[in-house]
């Protein structure tokens, strides 16, 4: 077979060693006779995998106690509706940071619920950097903030999260979580799509903290109400059994490496060998601010769309995958995520100085 590097925003590359174990499991998982994609999700084995795919999880984030852990479907897209549907009471109003075409999104759902107050953005510069955020500077009111952590499109990250009181903090961590370590009791709930650092589409976690299960009290859909989710342990129907077998595979991955900390360090390595690459180039260029950039996400441009393209192209052929940036915003994108080797973006740097020598 032969050897490609992944780049893709999502669906992203996953580890080998989870790939292979899952193989291996395929057509039967641990003596049962057959597949977790066929067991039932009451029966003994899938509860099992549900439950160690939840301490994994909690051990890996050191979630509190006082914290639930949800397995739910809808992508992070449906959180956008949830978070707004659940938590507006008190005040009827929000407040979010506009930091890209997610946060966007979810201010569109969350105005069919409530008044959202845009606190602070990074339009004015095309979301090439994160605003300044000081808890001082936002109203003493509203039922929550909202914030996207790592904005895969643009390649910024919140390197601080701001202290918000009382006020619960909401955190869409889709494409940053299980990165590095963090200190999830500055949140009061935390969302992510499985498809960048958990494993495939399809699962979607949220780690919400008690109090907020029961915040609202208005009439909303069964299945839109984090109650429901919690009283039934993420059972409440169907949920996606195999890609959750996959994310506890994925866990105990993390866990084998060093955890948190250990991935952190890798992640911080890999993404500095290529900043510094492009921080050197006469040819590309990364356009966002250094203080905002992402280590999962990394944006870079030639300044010439049509060399732009044909660098794509080029690297395609040479087995470097999915490295055109979002339509939003054009030029390239190298996603290097958790299972991403360090030898994919050294690969890449030597692939960019042939192209740079080339076209210069």
């Amino acid at each position: 077979m032969r050897k490609v590097f992944n780049f893709s925003a999502g669906p992203a590359v996953l580890p080998q060693e989870v790939l292979r174990e899952a193989a291996d499991e395929m057509l039967d998982y641990q003596g049962c006779g057959m597949s977790v994609m066929e067991l039932s999700h009451r029966g003994k084995e899938f509860g099992e995998i549900l439950e160690n795919a939840e301490k994994l999880l909690r051990d890996l984030l050191k979630i509190p106690k006082n914290y639930h852990v949800l397995f739910l479907q809808g992508g992070a897209t449906l959180q956008f509706a949830m978070v707004p549907m659940n938590l507006f009471g008190k005040t009827g109003r929000a407040h979010y940071f506009h930091t890209g075409l997610w946060s966007k999104k979810a201010i569109f759902e969350a105005k069919k619920f409530g008044e959202v107050l845009i606190s602070a953005s990074s339009e004015d510069k095309n979301f090439t950097y994160l605003p300044t955020v000081k808890a001082q500077d936002l109203q003493p009111d509203g039922d929550y903030i909202f914030m996207v952590t790592n904005n895969t499109i643009y390649g910024t990250c919140f390197k601080n999260i701001p202290d918000t009181g009382n006020i619960p903090l909401v955190g869409d961590m889709s494409s940053n979580i299980l990165s590095e370590p963090i200190d999830v009791q500055k949140f009061g709930i935390i969302f992510a799509g499985a498809q960048k650092n958990i494993g495939p589409a399809g699962l979607t976690i949220v780690i919400i903290r008690e109090d907020l299960v029961e915040r609202t009290e208005k009439k909303i859909p069964t299945y839109l109400d984090y109650k429901t989710h919690v009283k039934n342990k993420s059972l409440y129907n169907t949920p996606p059994c195999y890609t959750v077998y996959l994310a506890k595979l994925v866990f105990e991955w993390i866990k084998e490496q060093g955890g948190l900390d250990a991935m952190g360090r890798r992640n911080h390595d890999k993404a500095g060998l290529l900043y510094d690459y492009l921080d050197a180039s006469t040819l590309f260029k990364s356009p966002v601010v250094k203080h905002d950039r992402s280590i999962m996400n990394v944006t870079f441009v030639t300044g010439q769309p049509q060399l732009d393209d044909i660098f794509i192209r080029e690297a395609e052929g040479a087995g470097l995958k999915n490295l055109k940036g979002h339509r939003a915003v054009g030029g390239m994108r190298a996603s290097i995520y958790n299972a991403m080797p360090k030898e994919g973006v050294e690969t890449l740097i030597r692939f960019m100085e042939t192209f740079e020598k080339t076209h210069t």
